[in-house]
C-alpha cells in the first residue's frame, strides 16, 4: 500500500475521532480570506479550545460517514474549513459568527450538535444564545435574589425594632 493512502486513511481515522468526540461542528466557506485573516482566526479558535482545520473534502465526507455526521456531506462543498469543539456546542458557531460579523468574510454552511444537522440560519442562531457559563450564572442570580429580598424584609423588621427600642430609650433618658 503506498505512503500516500496510508497517509488519507491516518487523516480519515483523526477527522472521524474527531467527529466522534465533537460536541459541535461548524462548517465554513473560507474563500477570499487572507494568511493573515486565517491565522488570526486560528489563534482565537486555539485560545478557545476549538479546533479549526481546513480538509480534503472526499476524506471529510468519509469521516462524517464513519462518525455519525452522514448529513454533513451535503454542506462539504467548494473551500470548507471544519470548526470543532468537543467542550462547547456554542463556542464555534459563536467564534466564527463574531469572526465574520467583524471581518465580513468567511460564509457559514452548515454545522452538526447533539445529532442533528444544521442549516446555516440555525448555526447562527446558535451563535447568539449565551454560553453555558453565562446561562449558570444568570440562573444563580435569579435564585439568590428572592433570597436577598427575604432577608431584606428580614432586616427592615429587626432594624424598624430597634430604632423603636432606641427611641424609646431616648425617650426615657430625656424625661
Amino acid at each position: 500500500m503506498s505512503a500516500n493512502i496510508e497517509s488519507k486513511k491516518q487523516t480519515v481515522a483523526e477527522i472521524s475521532q474527531k467527529f466522534k468526540n465533537a460536541k459541535s461542528i461548524v462548517l465554513v466557506d473560507y474563500k477570499g480570506i487572507s494568511v493573515e485573516k486565517a491565522t488570526i482566526l486560528r489563534n482565537k479558535a486555539r485560545d478557545a479550545n476549538i479546533d479549526y482545520k481546513v480538509y480534503k473534502n472526499t476524506l471529510a465526507r468519509i469521516a462524517a460517514k464513519e462518525s455519525g455526521c452522514e448529513g454533513l456531506s451535503d454542506y462539504l462543498v467548494g473551500s470548507i474549513a471544519i470548526a470543532v469543539s468537543d467542550a462547547d456546542q456554542i463556542a464555534p458557531a459563536k467564534l466564527l459568527a463574531d469572526f465574520i460579523k467583524e471581518n465580513k468574510i468567511l460564509e457559514i454552511k452548515g454545522g452538526f450538535v447533539d445529532g442533528r444537522v444544521l442549516s446555516p440560519k440555525e448555526v447562527e442562531s446558535l451563535a447568539t444564545l449565551p454560553s453555558k457559563e453565562e446561562l449558570v450564572a444568570k440562573m444563580l442570580g435569579s435564585l439568590k435574589s428572592p433570597l436577598y429580598g427575604l432577608a431584606n424584609v428580614l432586616n427592615g423588621n429587626i432594624r424598624g425594632l430597634v430604632v423603636a427600642l432606641n427611641a424609646i430609650k431616648e425617650q426615657k433618658q430625656s424625661a
